[in-house]
């Protein structure tokens, strides 16, 4: 039994997916009176070199939290579009001080968080390390050691993640709209491609720095269990002595929209689905006086589950598993969208029903149910959010920066719930266009296309990168994902695959999941839970009754089994092997540089055609695994698995494949190893609920 349960253990990794949680939407909530809001005032401060320092205190715990931030504002990039993303991913790597190695261990070991960017940085830490970690991060901002290696290491990092979203209609809707809508010379509109990460260089890096990371314009928040006496004191120590170039607000570039509502359209041929994004742009700072009203129509036309956008494409229609929309704000001119995934051939129709709905807000079809759902849901999250003291620090630096009055978050909740059905369809007449709207769609065109013409707005091609694209000859669109074995090939294959069961976009937004599986050995049923946190932690229990009879655990560096009674620290071997699996779909990683991949032909899987595909992963573990012809989905696995120190051939088989969430996933992995053959089902999946780093411990 003891051998049996070592094996069953493999099965329980693999590409779980995730189920949504249902939501009752029969009863609208009910809105009561406005909460009461008390927001302490904090203590504020400013340094000689301009540098602002707001201080929150809270003493219920002990722990501290800083964050910095320098208001420069959207910044011009052009032809090294990135710069200032790429400096800000070198800050966190070493100091003229302090190596990276050295200044990671120096966090680890008082268990800290400490992070940079190109726009400050935080550190948090509990109370009588929070000093330490403090200084390390004024450390890591003003003393940046560039060092060539890591520059080299982040640009090849951000080369391989733009290759791996070249294909991603979310990635190309979101570069296409904003391109089109702000200009793709506008620092709002811009973007990086592989040709302006090969532009920059090191010295680039070093001259942005100079020019654009300083105190002028920047605000230092403390949050937490901290006297403001002592967070001058810390940051006179910190920061005192740092000087650097005058910041300026970037000046606001005023856009219009489209003089007409017209369509953009992307064909990507190899998409699942249609990308749909109907919007313009907006300008909606914190001062103005539609905002709170604005905040209740975008939540009624396509905030949630409850909205107008939602209940019309998923619920009534079933075009999509949700359709939302969104309103920006600050300083700067934003964008108003109403987005939805859908499937490519009821496109035209999704983008019909998103304008109705539109339609219908600017019309005044709102009802006061509505309305005082929208406000209900405000009231709760706002007053919910007043449990959390970064709130208070947040809304402090919102007042100094947009010029706020000082009351404007404690009479937030009375302004909204002043708001008439008058304001909302008044506030939609004036930001949500219906004349001068831009939709852009993303998807196979050979679908798309030729039923656009009945919605009756200009069609315009663009290609992925917005530049304006020749219509192709149309061509007899394949039902399947996967490539043809004629033209097939390794990464087609993996491709093919992530495609088939939603996209890379859906598999990356899962960063834990928690799921409840069953498992069938020798007659014997077993029941266990599986917890997975991105990129590579786990943890598995099975048990027999309420007895576990089998834990593994892995922290993404270290590992042990208990079995038995007995327990077992993870050999490097081991160790390596769980580091193959980086992420809940692990075949996210297959085309990086560290798999390789071999397309060995076609072999029957039961009645069904299958490519042949071994994988050689980076602990040097290779596996064979069998893709679908037709569907692209895997089929099989065969692979060889050390046992108590015996290999022994693994056959794996994957079936029942079906909806979790948005993805498409096996829900029952049969496995026979060396004669023995037991099934795993998975009865229940959590996404991103409930899993933590104490997990793993």
């Amino acid at each position: 039994m003891k051998k049996i349960l070592s094996i069953a253990l493999f099965a329980l990794f693999f590409k779980f997916s995730f189920a949504q949680n249902d939501i009752d939407r029969s009863k609208p909530p009910k809105a009561g009176p406005a909460p009461v809001i008390s927001i302490p005032d904090p203590t504020i401060f400013t340094l000689s070199n301009g540098m602002t320092v707001i201080v929150v205190e809270n003493h219920k715990l002990p722990k501290v939290s800083a964050t910095l931030n320098i208001d420069r504002g959207p910044v011009e990039e052009g032809k090294k579009a990135g710069l200032l993303e790429l400096t800000g991913q070198m800050l966190g790597e070493g100091t003229t001080k302090t190596s990276k190695e050295k200044f990671d261990e120096a966090v680890d070991f008082i268990g800290a968080n400490v992070g940079l960017n190109s726009s400050g940085g935080y550190a948090s830490a509990l109370s009588r390390y929070f000093e330490s970690a403090f200084f390390l991060m004024a450390e890591a901002i003003q003393q940046p050691a560039f060092p060539e290696e890591s520059f080299n290491k982040l640009k090849n990092q951000t080369l391989t993640a733009l290759k791996s979203e070249e294909k991603s209609a979310t990635a190309i809707s979101k570069r296409v709209s904003d391109a089109l809508s702000y200009g793709k010379k506008t620092a709002q509109g811009e973007f990086v491609t592989e040709e302006t990460i090969n532009n920059i260089s090191l010295n680039d890096i070093k001259k942005a720095y100079q020019k654009y990371i300083s105190p002028s314009r920047s605000y230092l928040t403390f949050v937490g269990d901290i006297t403001p006496e002592a967070a001058k004191a810390l940051t006179e120590k910190a920061f005192g002595d740092w000087k650097g170039k005058k910041q300026k607000l970037a000046k606001k570039r005023q856009v219009k929209n489209t003089d007409a509502t017209e369509i953009n359209f992307v064909d990507v041929p190899t998409a699942v689905q249609a990308e749909i994004s109907v919007g313009n742009l907006i300008d909606n700072p914190l001062s103005n006086p539609d905002y709170h009203a604005l905040l209740l129509a975008n939540q009624i036309l396509g905030g949630g589950a409850e909205s107008k956008l939602f209940l019309n494409l998923r619920e009534k229609h079933g075009f999509t598993y949700g359709s939302y929309s969104k309103t920006g704000s600050g300083r700067y001119q934003s964008r108003f969208s109403s987005t939805a995934q859908v499937r490519s051939e009821k496109a035209d129709s999704a983008v019909a029903e998103i304008i109705s709905e539109i339609n219908n807000m600017r019309e005044g079809k709102i009802t006061q149910e509505e309305l005082e759902a929208a406000k209900a849901l405000y009231n709760g999250s706002f007053a919910l959010g007043m449990e959390d003291p970064a709130k208070a620090a947040t809304y402090a630096s919102n007042i100094l920066i947009n010029e706020l009055p000082k009351d404007f978050y404690r009479t937030f909740l009375q302004k909204v719930n002043d708001v008439t059905l008058n304001d909302v369809q008044r506030v939609s007449v004036k930001y949500f266009e219906k004349d001068k709207s831009r939709i852009v769609i993303v998807g196979n065109g050979s679908k798309i296309l030729p039923n656009l013409s009945r919605l009756g707005y200009p069609v315009k091609l663009y290609d992925k990168y917005a530049n304006p694209s020749e219509p192709k000859k149309e061509k007899v669109a394949s039902k399947s994902t996967s490539p043809q074995p004629s033209t097939a090939t390794a990464s087609s294959i993996i491709e093919g695959f992530l495609k088939a069961i939603g996209g890379i976009e859906e598999i990356s937004k899962i960063y834990s999941t928690k799921s409840i599986i069953t498992l069938e050995v020798m007659g014997t049923q077993l029941s266990g839970e599986d917890v997975k946190m991105a990129p590579d932690k786990r943890k598995t229990e099975i048990k027999m009754g309420k007895n576990v009879i089998m834990k593994k655990i892995f922290d993404g560096k270290k590992g042990l089994t208990s079995q038995m009674g007995k327990t077992k620290d993870f050999d490097d071997k081991e160790i390596k092997e769980s580091q193959d699996e980086r992420a809940i779909v692990p075949q996210l990683f297959y085309l990086s540089s560290d798999h390789n991949l071999n397309f060995a032909g076609t072999e029957k899987i039961g009645e069904e055609d299958a490519y042949k595909l071994r994988v050689t992963k980076p602990s040097g573990n290779i596996s064979t695994e069998y893709y679908s012809t037709k569907s692209g989905l895997l089929l099989k696995e065969e692979s060889l698995k050390a046992v108590e120190g015996t290999e022994i051939n693994v056959e794996t088989n994957y079936t029942d494949y079906k909806k979790a969430g948005n993805i498409l996933l096996p829900f029952t992995i049969t496995r026979n190893a060396n004669g023995q053959e037991f099934k795993l089902t998975i009865s229940e999946i959590k996404i991103n609920e409930g899993v933590t780093d104490e997990d793993f411990k």
